[in-house]
């Protein structure tokens, strides 16, 4: 199944979900086939043109152009989605993609969307660390049954 993330380039969350023989939808895919030039180097801040009119179907005209570009990457992702896991509260390194009102509005579209959702607190503490990986990997292993 097509997992959606939330921070959508958390290398671990991707990790995990690949483990567990699924695919991870996260932008670091999509990014690859945007970036062509030796010149962007700090995706997804570089978009092109067209993004932000892409994004006009994730979010009004209204929206800084920058939430709308981000959207364009995003929204696709989380249309293709079978289910998705959100992270809350993670710190900037966990995979924060930069954006407030990008996070606020990816969230509501992933809730919005009506697939299986796990949402989890970000651990603090190992104990909490372990038990969120097992709450994950009950998650993967729950859609497996579900789609099996």
């Amino acid at each position: 199944m097509k997992i959606a993330l939330f921070p959508p380039n958390s290398l671990i969350l991707a990790d995990l979900v690949e483990r567990r023989g699924h695919e991870p939808l996260v932008i670091q895919k999509e990014i690859r086939k945007r970036v062509t030039d030796v010149e962007i180097d700090s995706p997804p801040l570089n978009i092109t043109e067209e993004e932000p009119i892409k994004g006009l179907k994730y979010a009004a005209i209204e929206v800084p152009s920058g939430v709308r570009g981000r959207m364009a990457i995003f929204g696709p992702l989380i249309d293709e989605a079978d289910a998705a896991i959100i992270m809350e509260d993670a710190p900037f390194g966990f995979g924060c993609i930069g954006c407030a009102r990008t996070n606020e509005l990816t969230m509501f579209c992933l809730r919005k969307r009506g697939i299986p959702l796990l949402e989890l607190k970000y651990p603090t503490t190992r104990d909490e660390t372990v038990e969120v990986v097992n709450k994950i990997n009950t998650f993967l292993d729950s859609l497996e049954e579900k789609n099996g």
